[in-house]
């Protein structure tokens, strides 16, 4: 598996810490709303990742937080006269819906920075020791001049950023850059530490749960989109370079962003499409198709031309693989069948090529194409239809497609002979109403 690291600007082989395991962390969302599409694209990216990952043999510890402690979270939950936790509760529930809408599986952890709270102030407390972060009032920033190496990431220099949109600006801060591990608030929720009673600042979160989780200062991948390159995951190598002299993952993995018809997608445009909705008109597999048939890396530009495209595309795919089926049923082929070697290795080159599913996708064609060119032969060689068959299933659970194909039953199979028997006897009446009642139970 070959990535493109973020951090080095090169596509890498992947080489894990712990050969045959790889540690994945993804930066999840802030639960205050419902996902909207651009949540979705880092689940369905960083799942497809995983999946490969697993087709290669790996075994993958996959993980994703819940940042619960945010200031939206605290207004969202003083409108609706209730508390933090009611709030949150009730958008994590919805996330991970949205995730099984979109057959991305769970991660096999998802830490929540209000049960981290504890190992949070403890790092905090280790940074002012070792002179890499300082109080002031009630507040704890992060001494940016600490870590020489600051900007490696974004590739950017110290002395190059200006105080903007994307830096807090303070009076009390001995650097502009310096940000907030620790703040003082009398609102919403808030812990007792030893510099006030208050709540940790968000770019610090991160780097805790991934060390508490994996008990180590140095996992293999670090995932999210390409918004949180700077100053997030800046900020979580700066801190974690200051204790523990690393860069927190070997590998940073960013996901591009969404346009929508041409446009960014933000609220002050009113622009934002949410994935419940987009899931419920569009299914599953078609929103997930349209993320993935479309480089990780590359902006992806959203349209509805776009998902009725996805929708023709999976149709023609299911349409294939549900013939074929059909067919190997009612010959009663129950072989276990091989994998098409060929296709498979050519599908699992471009997803190890830095998850080139546009190439995939492509691959994937080009077995449907074979499948329908075997299943409508004369002579049914049932060994490569089921091969055949079996390669698509695998490559699209990969890519995290998943279909439901017809199991026939014996009233099935009475149906197809008494249709077949009506065409070969031309009572076209007959063979007309056994026909619609094949396509009505998804058969033809």
């Amino acid at each position: 598996m070959r990535l493109f690291n973020s951090r080095t600007g090169n596509v890498e082989v992947l080489q894990p810490l712990e050969p045959g395991k790889v540690s994945m962390y993804v930066c999840g969302p802030t639960v205050y709303n419902y996902p909207h599409i651009g949540n979705a694209r880092p689940i369905v990216v960083f799942d497809t990742l995983k999946k490969a990952l697993e087709a290669e043999g790996y075994a993958v510890n996959y993980v994703s937080n819940y940042t619960d402690v945010d200031d939206k979270i605290i207004k969202a939950a003083m409108e609706e006269g209730t508390d933090e936790k009611t709030v949150t509760d009730r958008f994590i529930e919805a996330y991970a819906q949205t995730r099984r809408d979109l057959n991305a599986e769970q991660p096999d952890v998802s830490p929540r920075v209000t049960e981290t709270m504890d190992e949070i102030i403890r790092f905090i407390g280790d940074l002012v020791e070792k002179g890499a972060a300082y109080q002031a009032g009630g507040d704890v920033y992060y001494r940016v001049s600490s870590d020489p190496m600051y900007g490696e990431l974004s590739h950017q220099r110290p002395e190059d950023l200006e105080v903007g949109a994307r830096i807090e600006e303070s009076t009390v801060k001995e650097n502009p850059l310096d940000f907030t591990l620790w703040k003082q608030t009398d609102k919403g929720i808030r812990w007792d530490s030893p510099w006030s009673k208050g709540r940790p600042g968000w770019h610090t979160e991160c780097v805790v749960m991934i060390q508490d989780v994996f008990g180590k200062p140095l996992i293999d991948i670090h995932g999210g989109g390409m918004d949180l390159k700077f100053p997030h995951h800046e900020n979580e190598i700066a801190q974690c370079r200051s204790l523990h002299d690393t860069s927190l993952a070997n590998v940073w993995v960013h996901n591009g962003m969404i346009n929508i018809d041409g446009l960014k997608m933000s609220k002050s445009l009113g622009n934002v499409w949410w994935a419940k909705d987009l899931i419920a008109q569009f299914g599953g597999n078609v929103v997930r198709w349209v993320m993935i048939t479309t480089h990780y890396r590359a902006p992806l530009n959203l349209n509805e031309e776009a998902f009725s495209a996805a929708a023709r595309e999976l149709e023609k795919i299911r349409t294939a693989m549900k013939q074929a089926s059909v067919k190997l049923q009612l010959a009663d082929w129950s072989r276990t069948p091989d994998l098409e070697e060929g296709l498979w290795k050519q599908f699992m080159d471009a997803m190890d090529d830095d998850l080139n599913t546009p190439n995939a996708a492509a691959v994937i064609f080009e077995a449907v194409k074979k499948l329908n060119q075997a299943a409508r032969a004369r002579e049914l060689d049932g060994d490569l239809v089921a091969s055949l068959l079996e390669t698509l299933t695998r490559m699209l659970h990969v890519m995290g497609i998943e279909f439901t194909l017809p199991v026939l039953t014996a009233g099935d199979r009475e149906l197809w002979h008494r249709w077949k028997a009506a065409v070969k006897a031309k009572e076209f009446v007959t063979a007309d109403a056994c026909r619609a009642e094949l396509q009505q139970r998804d058969i033809l």
